[in-house]
């Protein structure tokens, strides 16, 4: 097993305990693929037409889909599993926590691979449980895509835009142990705006394992390396301005890894 060192910019000191390496990474693997699963359902069930559940406009089924996805993110950051890996379900999340000293870097590979290897198991069990109907042109295994009118310049800048404002967000409340526990809850608020404002023009994804098993599944990849890069540039561009607020302002660093908050962290630490 694996033993966290607080050393340098690796982690932050108020987040010092064992870190069981591949354990937590494959709760990662089964949180990603829980929700993928999720995204699968619900836009089998909200988006298709043959489904009735099936909501006839477009934007008020893809608003319905954000606030089923945002709940499914806090239940599942607020789960048992969740605390124990600190719930990313993101690799840009896991590189943003990295690049802001809260994660250590040596296990942003095996968390990454974890997530991506999620968003594939979570897409086919979703086509397992509910059929051929998931692969149709209409769902596509939930697969996102741009608005026609939208070129590849503004969906990398609509895709890295949004995960600038999260890790910002995400920087913000972690930062800040007493407001912490609420992190979850913005999380899942923010989820369900990118999805419900963004997910008829850019496809709202802002997250490379969103993309990856819908799109790997349905063949639909040409668009793919966008929704695989935006995400991670927003990462850094987040992790950059969290660290600018810290020089100029005297922001903390985050006090901890876990989407959960701190409070988290205090009880693991005094195990």
């Amino acid at each position: 097993m694996l033993r966290e060192e607080a050393t340098g910019s690796a982690t932050a000191p108020s987040d010092r305990r064992r870190l069981y390496g591949l354990a937590d990474a494959a709760w990662e693997f089964v949180l990603t693929s829980v929700l993928l699963y999720c995204v699968v359902t619900a836009a089998r069930w909200l988006t298709s037409p043959d489904s009735p559940l099936a909501v006839n406009s477009p934007r008020a089924a893809t608003a319905l889909v954000g606030a089923v996805v945002g709940i499914v993110l806090v239940v599942l950051i607020t789960s048992p599993p969740g605390r124990c890996s600190g719930a990313h379900m993101n690799p840009a999340i896991s590189i943003a926590l990295w690049l802001m000293g809260a994660f250590p870097g040596r296990y942003v590979p095996a968390y990454a691979a974890a997530q991506l290897a999620g968003s594939v198991a979570g897409t086919a069990l979703g086509r397992l449980c509910w059929g051929p109907v998931i692969s149709r042109p209409s769902l596509r295994y939930a697969a996102v895509h741009p608005s026609p009118a939208w070129n590849t310049t503004a969906l990398v800048a609509a895709e890295a835009g949004c995960l600038t404002l999260v890790v910002v967000m995400v920087g913000f409340f972690l930062a800040r142990p007493a407001i912490s526990r609420l992190l979850p809850y913005a999380v899942g608020t923010a989820t369900a705006l990118i999805i419900t404002m963004l997910g008829q023009l850019s496809g709202g994804s802002a997250n490379p394992a969103r993309q990856l098993g819908p799109a790997l599944l349905s063949g639909g990849t040409q668009l793919l390396w966008v929704y695989l890069a935006a995400p991670l540039i927003g990462a850094s561009l987040g992790a950059a301005a969290h660290c600018l607020f810290q020089r100029r302002l005297g922001t903390p660093t985050p006090c901890t890894y876990r989407l959960c908050g701190s409070d988290d962290a205090q009880r693991t630490r005094a195990r």
